[in-house]
Order: C-alpha cells, then structure tokens, then sequence
C-alpha cells in the first residue's frame, strides 16, 4: 500500500559534548503509517524524536512535513503544525481534574464545560472512555495514559509521536490502545512509535527504522521478521536468552507476615495484610498495574517505609522497625522503579551514588571515613560488568540514558552479594540486549543462592524468569503459585483482580 509521505527527516545531526547523539538520520513516514522507532539505550531514538518535536535543535539536516519545510523551535510550533507527543513519563497533575489538566495542555483551551464535552465524545468515539471530572490522582496508569493521549487527540495530529506506551498497560489494556491507534493510522494519522516490546512491534507496526549509536542500521516491515531478528539487528550481535539450571530451592531467606502499611502518598496505595516467602535460589514474580501498590511494598521491604502491622524476616530474622542500613547489613538490597531521584542522586556522580548503598556491604566506610578509592574501583566494576555506556565514573547520574542508568543501579546492587534482592521495573526503558543481560544476572544471583522478588509490569519478563507469581490488585496480593503453565491472559486477569482472585494470608 503506498502512502503519501508524511514526513521526511534528511541527514539529521546532533552532538553534545563527548558524545554524538544523532549522525545522518534519513527516514520518511507516510499517512496512517505506524513507524517504529527501534534501537538500544542511547541509541538516539529519544534525542530523535525531540528534534522533530521542537525539543532539540538538530546541528545539521533538515525536516519536510506535508512537503513544506519543517524547522519548529519549540513544541508549540510542533503542535500548531499537527505534530503531538505522549511521553513515556506523564505530566499531570495529580490534585487537578481530567479537565484541567487536558487544559494545561492546549494552547487556547475552551471553557470548562464545552472542553468536558469534547473529552466525552472523544475519548468515547477512540475507545478510551474517561470521566472529565475525576480527581487524575484517582485514575490508574492505563487512565492516566488515556488523558495524555486524549489531550494529544484533541489538537487533531497529523502525526503521534508515542514513547514506551505499554510501559504501564495490562495486556487487555494493550489491547484497547492498539484499537484506538489502528483506528486513527486509517483516519490518516501517522504514528511514530518507540517501544522495547518487540512483538508489540511486530503486530502493530508497518515499518521500522532501527538506529545504532546514533546512526540508522537498518529498515524493515516488522512482521516479516522474528523479535529476535529485530533485537539482533538493533545490537548487532547474536542475543543468548536468559538459561538456568535446575536446582532444589533451598531454606526461607524472605518471609512477610500479614504486612499492613499505609502508603506515604496522598494518591497511593496502601498495602492489605500481604503475606508471602520465598527461598534460597528462588525468584517470585509479583505483577500489578502501576499505582497497585508496588512501590509501597518494596519501600516496605527495604526499610524505608515502617509497617505497623505485620513482620518481615530475612533469614529468620525479624526486621521489627529496623531501616534499610540494618536491612542490608542483615542480606536485603532493593532497586527501586524511580531510578533518577530514588535509586539515584542525579547530580551526584557513579562513584557517589555507589557509596549511597554500597557503603555498608562493600565496607566503603572505616572509622567515619570514606575509602574514594574502594568506592571509585566499586563503582568501575559495576560499569565494566554491566556494560553501563558513560564516560567515566565521574559524571553525574543525570548524565546517562535511562538505560544505562538501569544497569548501573541494578548492577550495584547485584554486586553486593546479597542474600535477599527486590527489584522493582528492573528492566523498564530498558532495550533487549540490555533486558536480557539484567534477567541473566538476576536468575545468576538465585542460582547463587539468593531469593529474588522481582517486581515487575513486563508479564513476559516474568513468565521467563519466575518460579513462582503473585499479582497486586489495589494494596492485596494473590497466592503466588507456580509460573509454570499460566498464560499472559491469565495473568493479566488476575492483575485487574478478576476471577476471584484470592488473597493470600500466609506464605505459600
């Protein structure tokens, strides 16, 4: 099917100082086309699409939209122009309605009541049905995914440009976003679509353009080729999937005992009498929409969040109100999902930012003074076993891609030689090779004998690597059991807490 030509994007150059983000990119999307965007972390994907948003001035190169020349130096220009953007971090506010934030989104809002209207009608006429008046601090990630994508809908794109979109969504939700982007690709809308989920890809995409450092390496139509194949052509090596070896489970390292605790956010989740254990070389899935209570519970684990009722023992050892320093001095480390801000201080160097969690395992701190030099070798060896893309240890977190930032937040806990690991969205923004690598490490860190929660909204992640699953359904956690035989389908119903999920009171 030939398309009229959208937009076309000549020898696009972009440099920051010791590192060249896009070099001669050349692609072309037609009308009602579904474009994928695919490449690792730091391949320039997100460098990319800020140009063609007016985010970033290119160095070099030019843009052609609907065949006149396209140079917009800010988004407001984009948009004029009909082109839109759904990021894959929202931008909302929480204390304010679906309405107003939909507001502070357009340039010349209507009034209140004629914008309610509109939302109405658009969000049911595409599938996405929301409620205008409802508080956004109410709404689940699927819902809040709806008002930035409606409020995107609203300015009638010509082109939708869409970051990491499932990120957050259960399969059914997946689902219903596809409908509403195969419904706009006919009205002629054009999609440029970034994710890491390759058969996502492969289902919904026409065309892809995959980059390499910054550089395009490739262009294929994704169905006729493998998520492998896409996954080897965006590394450019032979990927190896995540292997592991029988072997018995030994005794309980992590046990939760009716853990209650109400969630430090006035729009969390508080967590419901949640037991569960998990042993010596083993790995426990734990799935759940965003906003159901995970990050509560890894606070929980960790420390950081005390828990009026209930107990958590690691290794037989009740952790009573102890905080993270004696929680990881007893075999627990914890990766959060908030990477730049949680896991790490973004103005802080890798070399500080190893010595915010590693001081106490990796024995940084002697006498109330601190080994720079110990700390400067840890941090070194959590880049060079990780493959973390930086400069050197010396830059500062908010320096690197998310990605990279992922592997050295992941990494510098696995290397502590924990007894206990929790990990939550180990592998978000995260691209194959990358995912791969994290997965590896994980299931290398149960065959060592340590037992592994991994927190995760990758239901694919989990049936690969889980012995066992639970999922989170507002605060409440289902009876893990076995990952073996349960399908994506099941998972996402027990996810939306259908079916009857049962909640379990005591460690399976």
């Amino acid at each position: 099917m030939t398309r009229p030509v959208l937009l076309t994007v000549e020898g696009l150059t972009k440099a920051y100082p010791g590192v060249v983000a896009n070099s001669d990119v050349s692609f072309s999307i037609g009308a009602g086309e579904v474009h994928a965007l695919l490449g690792e972390n730091g391949a320039g994907k997100s460098t990319l699409v800020k140009m063609i948003y007016g985010l970033v001035k290119p160095d070099a190169g030019t843009m052609t939209l609907r065949g006149a020349p396209y140079a917009p130096p800010k988004p407001g220009v984009a948009r004029a122009q009909g082109v839109a953007m759904v990021f894959q971090h929202f931008s909302l506010f929480d204390a304010l309605d679906v309405a107003e934030n939909v507001a502070l989104g357009m340039e010349h809002p209507p009034k209140m009541g004629a914008l309610a209207e509109r939302i109405r009608a658009v969000s049911l006429e595409y599938g996405l049905p929301l409620d205008p008046v409802r508080l956004v601090g109410d709404l689940s990630a699927g819902e809040r995914q709806r008002v930035e994508i409606i409020r995107c809908l609203l300015q009638d794109p010509k082109l939708l440009i869409m970051d990491e979109p499932t990120s957050v969504l259960t399969p059914q939700e997946v689902d219903i976003l596809f409908q509403t982007l195969r419904k706009l690709a006919s009205e002629g809308t054009a999609i440029l679509y970034i994710s890491h989920k390759l058969e996502e890809i492969r289902s919904l995409c026409d065309a892809a353009t995959i980059l390499r450092r910054g550089r395009v390496v490739a262009t294929c139509t994704p169905r006729d080729k493998t998520a492998r194949d896409l996954a080897e052509m965006m590394v450019g090596t032979v990927l190896t999937p995540p292997a592991r070896s029988e072997k018995p489970k030994g005794r309980v390292l992590l046990e939760v005992t009716r853990l209650s605790v109400r969630s430090p956010s006035a729009f969390g989740t508080a967590l419901k009498d949640i037991s569960f254990s998990v042993h010596r070389g083993e790995i426990l899935g734990i799935a759940g929409v965003a906003g159901n209570g995970q990050d509560e519970l890894l606070l929980a684990l960790s420390g950081e969040l005390r828990s009026p009722g209930g107990s958590v023992k690691i290794d037989g050892e009740d952790m009573g109100d102890r905080g993270p320093n004696d929680r990881r001095r007893a075999g627990l480390v914890a990766a959060p999902e908030e990477r730049l801000g949680h896991a790490a201080a973004p103005d802080m160097s890798l070399t500080e930012n190893a010595l915010l969690s590693g001081a106490e395992r990796r024995g940084l701190v002697s006498g109330g003074f601190i080994d720079w030099a110990g700390t400067r070798a840890f941090a070194e060896e959590v880049v060079a076993a990780y493959d973390v893309r930086t400069p050197g240890v010396g830059v500062a977190a908010r320096a690197l891609s998310g990605g990279n930032l992922q592997k050295f937040v992941v990494g510098r806990e696995l290397s502590q030689d924990p007894a206990v690991v929790v990990v939550n969205q180990p592998t978000w923004g995260v691209d194959a090779s990358a995912a791969a690598a994290i997965r590896q490490a994980l299931i290398d860190r149960a065959m060592n004998g340590a037992a592994v929660v991994v927190i995760s909204q990758d239901l694919d992640e989990l049936l690969e690597i889980a012995d066992r699953f639970a999922a989170l359904n507002g605060g409440r956690l289902s009876a893990p059991r076995p990952t073996q035989g349960l399908t994506v389908d099941q998972i996402g119903l027990m996810m939306g807490g259908a079916h009857g999920m049962e909640v379990a009171h005591h460690g399976a």
